[in-house]
């Protein structure tokens, strides 16, 4: 992510937005949203702007209903994005220019329930068999061992491992902070490969473009000036899990679900699970019951004991 996107929460655009795009921008900061969130509500504000010219601010409710169909039929948007287009444009229209429009309550883009993709234990091990580069298998077993978000585990800082034995999590997802316990084991790794580079803030700082893992450039990477790129994990990740064989679908959150998932098979409680992973809700956190193979097996045979009696079948 490009530095001015950390500090502002928008890429620079090429051509000038129209002023209430401008002052859209100084909404959201004061929003403190996520960096992320903002530049895509920004994004889908400019496809606005491109597809209609001039400033959105001058558009109707049947003017941007209509934008909206376009995106669902004619781009086939998914309901992810779909939601996402909604959110940006009651964002820009309802919060940042004050119109109360019945259209962001008619849109509704539900997504099919499924389950998400969890490893098993000996799969784990596998993916991290295959990552050779330090910082990427680092990163993996963190993310693995506390639960993290991508996010979160990139932009760890060393002031965020000063506590003994947690890991301080600081602005996740809402805006919300939170410690997670931290395995002895994982916390000898991320020592031992800050080590390596020590830079003052980042534990993973970025490597930069056309970088080859050279011991002579390791210490290069005391003078990054932002933390390891997302994307450059999640391309690790798509390399890794082809070379382990881990099944279609495998993503660098599936580490998340898998941690939730084991935990639950050790038996800790749901409630701690969730509040390790940052849920806000218990239901959120509730899928991972429906994923565990701890829990079915006894699902089993509990169901079996229904029907045997102390002198044998009922």
């Amino acid at each position: 992510m490009h530095a001015s996107t950390l500090r502002g929460g928008v890429k620079p655009n090429v051509t000038p937005d129209p002023e209430s795009v401008q002052r859209f921008v100084e909404t959201l900061r004061l929003r403190s949203l996520a960096a992320s969130t903002q530049a895509e509500y920004l994004r889908f504000v400019r496809k606005l702007v491109a597809r209609h010219g001039g400033d959105p601010a001058t558009l109707e409710e049947a003017q941007v209903r209509a934008h909206l169909l376009h995106l669902k039929d004619a781009h086939h948007y998914s309901p992810s994005s779909m939601r996402t287009a909604v959110a940006a444009m009651r964002a820009y229209y309802g919060l940042h220019l004050g119109r109360e429009w019945k259209l962001f309550d008619l849109v509704r883009s539900p997504s099919a329930q499924t389950l998400p993709t969890v490893l098993t234990r000996a799969e784990v091990a596998r993916l991290f068999a295959v990552v050779r580069v330090a910082r990427f298998r680092t990163l993996f077993r963190l993310i693995y061992a506390c639960g993290l978000r991508i996010g979160e585990a990139v932009n760890l800082e060393v002031r965020d491992l000063r506590e003994l034995g947690r890991v301080y999590i600081r602005e996740a997802k809402g805006n919300k902070e939170r410690c997670v316990p931290l395995p002895p084991l994982m916390l000898a790794e991320l020592r031992a490969w800050w080590r390596t580079h020590r830079h003052p803030r980042w534990v993973f700082p970025g490597v930069g473009r056309g970088w080859r893992e050279q011991p002579k450039r390791v210490a290069q990477l005391a003078h990054a000036v932002e933390p390891l790129g997302v994307g450059s994990v999640q391309h690790c990740l798509r390399l890794a899990r082809v070379e382990a064989g881990l099944p279609e679908g495998t993503v660098v959150h599936t580490l998340r679900h898998s941690y939730a998932t084991h935990l639950l098979e050790e038996g800790v409680s749901i409630r701690l699970i969730s509040a390790y992973l940052g849920h806000s809700s218990l239901e959120t956190t509730l899928i991972y019951t429906h994923l565990t193979a701890v829990n079915e097996a006894g699902a089993r045979a509990a169901m079996a004991r229904l029907l045997t009696g102390p002198s044998g079948p009922v």
